[in-house]
This record gives structure tokens, sequence and C-alpha cells, in this order.
């Protein structure tokens, strides 16, 4: 019945003309779109900041405004590009591949200059093109992410298609992720010290397989899905608006994912200097990374039929919990090797990879309820949010990064740290994580309501309120 409700609103793309049927093409074409994305989004999330603190030498909390003024106007841009695709007619090739083939190019070559160091000028001169690189580099990031993750909508109508498509790009972020944190720490430092040559090198080279990875997106790729606008149920946004406010699943979810992320940048941010100066050996993070992508490897398999079993919520949450209490041990162990931290830190990896895993299926369950108590089905309008809430963490986890960076007393292009700088460093790395991994746990735990048997009455609910 769902099955031929849907068909009576959906056509086939390219004027009623067959194509070819959802297949292997379309998984490894989405893949790679995720693949481009990661290769300048994890370089920049794991080494823009040093690169602007021991490069550009610009203070680490003037670096960390930067960072969170971006990610706030790059919450805004998402919405607004996603509006400004939702009013544009559907080429030939489609409504969202034409606009990753057009600002593929722009936005690789944006990447690149970001990671140019102009020799002998002021600092002045470094923080404002850090600023004006920067700030366009992530509005143009918009301009491709948005279509393509628009997209897997109009791939495909049916959803155990669509869950492959997810799980797809899940695999090619990790394997962007797996390149650029083992590979990275090799090739950008030079005697444990960043190099401005390496990092342009780098950004060429990353930049050069993002190009080819969009083009083969946008070429395996196919929108088969075409929505009627004549059907199209208008929406009462003061309807909408007291069903978001209401939706307690969800707004916990938004804090408690918004609070997630703030702490996993974090991690990321401080990781970088804590292994560059508090343990002097920068190319281990490049295991960090490998580990990192193993534990989610690893994990994958787990977790379909743990939640099959126990429930999302429950497996996140132990995730969580895990997470928690390696890095609560790993603070009460300041004198490991690195070799040791890392082999401890693997198993918090497996934890908060596992919270990684489950989070994205949290979503349509809070669009679900959603639906259960306006009647409405916006799964865009709820999925937005949640985009927003995301961009919002990262702006907050930016700012926060260098502040608390500048806090401990780091200074920006010193050959060597303070003792009581590294003892702050190490603390960010451990305490902070503990701490905030453990409230979100106990957000989950006690202030999310959708636990296993909940959920699935819910379903129960829903298909009864929709057959009615």
């Amino acid at each position: 019945m769902a099955r031929a409700l849907q068909q009576k609103v959906e056509a086939p793309q390219n004027g009623g003309k067959e194509v070819r049927p959802f297949g292997m093409k379309d998984k490894l074409g989405y893949l790679f779109g995720d693949f481009g994305n990661d290769f300048f989004f994890i370089l920049v999330a794991s080494f823009l900041m040093v690169f602007y603190t021991d490069i550009f030498h610009i203070n680490p909390a003037q670096v960390g405004l930067l960072f969170m003024i971006a990610r706030l106007w790059d919450a805004f841009a998402d919405v607004t590009w996603g509006r400004f695709i939702d009013t544009r007619k559907a080429s030939p090739q489609g409504k969202f591949r034409p606009w990753i083939f057009r600002m593929s190019f722009p936005l690789v070559i944006l990447g690149i200059l970001m990671f140019v160091k102009i020799p002998g000028m002021s600092d002045g001169f470094y923080l404002a093109y850090a600023y004006v690189t920067y700030i366009i580099w992530g509005t143009l990031y918009s301009t491709v992410n948005i279509p393509y993750g628009s997209m897997a909508s109009v791939i495909t109508a049916d959803p155990v298609e669509r869950t492959a498509l997810s799980s797809w790009r899940t695999l090619g972020g990790n394997l962007a992720g797996l390149i650029i944190n083992v590979a990275g720490p090799m090739i950008l430092f030079v005697n444990n010290k960043p190099d401005a040559n390496r990092f342009l090198y780098a950004a060429l080279l990353f930049g050069a397989l993002a190009i080819a990875c969009y083009m083969a997106c946008y070429k395996l790729s196919i929108e088969r899905i075409t929505m009627d606008e004549t059907n199209k149920q208008k929406v009462n946004m003061g309807k909408t608006m007291k069903g978001l406010v209401k939706n307690k699943p969800l707004m916990v979810f938004l804090v408690a994912a918004l609070t997630f992320m703030i702490v996993f940048m974090l991690i990321g941010t401080v990781n970088v200097y804590l292994f560059k100066d508090y343990f002097g050996n920068a190319k281990a993070l490049s295991m960090v990374g490998l580990l990192q992508s193993v534990a989610v490897f690893v994990a994958m398999p787990f977790v379909q039929p743990l939640v099959k079993k126990f429930g999302k919520k429950e497996v996140a949450s132990g995730g969580l919990l895990l997470a928690t209490l390696v890095y609560v041990v790993l603070y009460f162990l300041p004198n490991l090797t690195a070799t040791q931290f890392i082999g401890v830190l693997t198993i918090a990896m497996v934890g908060y990879g596992v919270f990684n895993l489950v989070v994205w299926a949290f979503v349509t369950d809070v669009i679900d309820y959603h639906e259960y108590l306006t009647g409405l089905r916006e799964d865009g309008t709820v999925y937005s949010i949640y985009s927003m809430a995301r961009k919002i963490g990262q702006a907050v986890a930016g700012g926060v990064g260098g502040a608390v960076i500048a806090a401990v007393g780091y200074t920006a292009g010193a050959q060597t740290q303070t003792e009581e700088t590294l003892k702050g460093i190490h603390t960010l790395g451990t305490l902070v994580p503990a701490v905030v991994l453990g409230a979100v746990f106990l957000m989950i735990v006690f202030l999310y309501p959708l636990n296993k048997k909940r959920t699935e009455q819910l379903a129960i609910d829903l298909a009864a309120k929709r057959k009615a």
C-alpha cells in the first residue's frame, strides 16, 4: 500500500526514458561523493588549526574565534543553499548532480588556497587571509555537500536501497579519514614540526583526488525520482514548529548530538597538540588515525545485530559509557608512552565509534515521532534542523578548541612548551572528553525516551494512524 502510494507521487527522470536499475554503480558513486568531501573536510578538521598557529603564527584563541564564526555562517548557508536548490527545476542530468559537477572545482581551488603561505607578509595579513579563504571555502562546501546529501532521496525510492547508500557513504568518509589521518602526519610534519611546503603539496594531492572522486560520483550516480509538486501537501509552519517543540526525543537528541559533536571535534583538535608537544611524536597521529578507522570497521558488522537485540538507545549509551571510562583511566595514567596511550585509547575509539554508527538511525526515529505528533511527514525539515545543530556544534568546538589551547598557555611557534602547559594539554585530551562523554551518556539514558520497547510501539502506533 505504502509502495503504491509512493509511486503516485514519483516519476522517473530523463523524460520518462528507461534508466538502468539501482545497483553497485550507484553505491560506488555515492561512496565517492563523501570520499571527495572528506579529503578536504578531514584535512581541515585535523590539521588546519596547527597550520594557522605554527605556520601563520596566529594566536589559538583567534583561530578558535574564526572557526566559530565560520561554522555559524555555514549553518545558515546550508539552509539557504538547500532552499535555493529546491526552487530550481531539474535538468536532464538531474536536480542535484549538476551542482556537484559545477561547484566541486571552485571548492577544491579554495581548499588549496587555504594552505598557501605568501612569504614575508604581516601577522594582520595572515589573519585576514585565513578569514577570507576559510569562510569562502566553507560556503562553497555547502554548495557541494547539500546537493550530495539530498541526492540519496532521488537515486532510489526503496528504503532498503537508501539504507545501502547511507552505509556506502559512511564507508567513503571512513576511507578518506583513513588516508588523511594516516598519511597526513607523515606528509605534513618534518622533524616533528609542520612544514608550509608540505601542507601545500598535500592540499594539491588531496585536491586532485577530491576532484576525481566528485567526477566519479557525478558519472556513476543516476537521479531516478522527481516529485510531482501538484500532489505535494501544503505545510502549516505553525503546526510544524509546535510539533518540533513538543518533540521531546528530538529536543534531547539535538542537545546530545550537538554536545557529542563538540567533544568529538575537540578531541581531534587537542590530539594534534597532545602528540606533537606532550608526547613529542606528531607522526604517532598516523597510528591514531589508522586505529580510529579500524575501530569503526571492526564495530560496523556488530552494530546491526546488537541494535536488533537491545535497541539503538541501549547500544549507543553502552558505547558512550565505555569511552567515558577509558578516558578516565587515561587521565590517571599521565606517564604512559605514546604507544601505550594509543593502545588504551583504541578502546575508547570503539566506544564512541559505536555511537557514531548508530546516531544516524536516531534521526529516523525522531522524524517518525514528529509525524506521530503532527500528522506531517517532514523528513527534510527535521533533518535540516539536525544538520544545523551539527554545524553549531562544530562552531562551538572551533571556538572552544582554540580558547582552551590558549588557556593552558600554549605559545604559537615556540620550540618547547612549559611543563604546566603540557599538563594542561594532557587534561584537555583525557579528563575533558571523559566529563563531556559522560554527560552525553546521562542525557541518552535518563532523558531520551525512545528505548527499544517504545520505538517498536511507535512503529505500530504510527502504522495504525496512517491506516486510519
